[in-house]
């Protein structure tokens, strides 16, 4: 595919080969991407892997997919979780909201194609994870596919259109001023091919004042047919298994975004599993529920 044009790998073990925890880098289009592999006791060719994308403006090492990651160890299960650039070389931590931003939505879409490469040359059975807006991440990946790539995708609390128009509505409360007059300054920046134009916000997903690219801006606040997680998804062959948290008030429609696809608790292509009294980061023992279900839908799709 054109993404993997350019594609250099640079493997690094910070820890003996053998060992159950590992740092990885990949060059992917000039910058250096983070990921941490953690494997079972017992690594082979069969054993099923999971590549892991985090959420808005997240990390790799953020609870939730350390936590999940540790569990699926603990399963037998190995797992490359890694960070998103979003344009930044051997990016750390969450995004520092002081830093101008230059990235956009679809820049996952390469990155999630590298690992699940890097995935893929370690085992047979790669699956794919994301959390929240890394959810609409990886099934933007998946849907533009025709063949399946993996061999399913979990997506945890992913972000749903609802979610992402209620943003859109939701600007002006949160940051004083109404989003179209600078949305519509983007949009027509990019259309007159000045994406990199530099623009001042009030606001930009979670960062008040914020200076942002015209491509960036209009890429996260522009309604857009890929922000419809359950639409990207019903386009797929593959299995998929989709988690909502019964009290997660981030992406609070994803029942009914996905209840529609799914067969809940079922053995259908789509399946919805509903994590009672969980919020939008399955904290504590939720990770461990997340893993046991992750577990049985990886013997299911195998």
């Amino acid at each position: 595919m054109r993404w993997f044009m350019g594609l250099v790998v640079l493997l690094t073990l910070a820890q003996p080969v053998g060992a159950a925890e590992q740092e990885l880098e990949l060059s992917i289009n000039g910058r250096t991407t983070l990921a941490t592999l953690r494997t079972p006791t017992s690594m082979a060719s069969d054993t099923p892997f999971v590549v892991m994308t985090h959420g808005t403006l997240a990390h790799k090492d953020m609870e939730i997919i350390q936590g999940v990651a540790k569990a699926l160890e603990q399963r037998g299960i190995a797992s490359l979780a890694h960070t998103l650039s979003l344009g930044l070389d051997r990016r750390k931590g969450m995004y520092d909201c002081a830093m101008r931003h230059d990235y956009v939505a679809e820049d996952a879409v390469a990155e999630i194609g590298a690992w699940v490469a890097k995935a893929k040359s370690m085992s047979r059975f790669v699956f794919t994870l994301g959390h929240s807006r890394g959810g609409n991440q990886v099934a933007r990946y998946l849907a533009a596919n025709e063949t399946p790539p993996v061999a399913g995708a979990v997506l945890l609390a992913p972000t749903t259109a609802g979610a992402e128009a209620g943003l859109r509505a939701s600007y002006v409360q949160t940051y004083g001023k109404p989003l179209e007059p600078l949305l519509e300054k983007a949009t027509k920046a990019v259309a007159a091919g000045r994406g990199g134009e530099w623009m001042d916000a009030p606001g930009f997903i979670y960062c008040r004042n914020a200076v942002v690219t015209a491509r960036a801006f209009s890429s996260f606040y522009a309604a857009d047919a890929a922000q419809d997680t359950a639409a990207l998804v019903a386009r797929m062959k593959l299995p998929v298994l989709v988690f909502a948290a019964t009290k997660d008030t981030v992406v609070p429609d994803v029942a009914a975004s996905f209840g529609p696809l799914a067969v809940s608790g079922g053995g259908g292509r789509v399946q919805l599993d509903k994590i009672e009294d969980a919020d939008h980061f399955f904290r504590d023992l939720f990770a461990e529920d997340v893993a046991d279900r992750i577990a049985e839908f990886i013997k299911q799709a195998r």
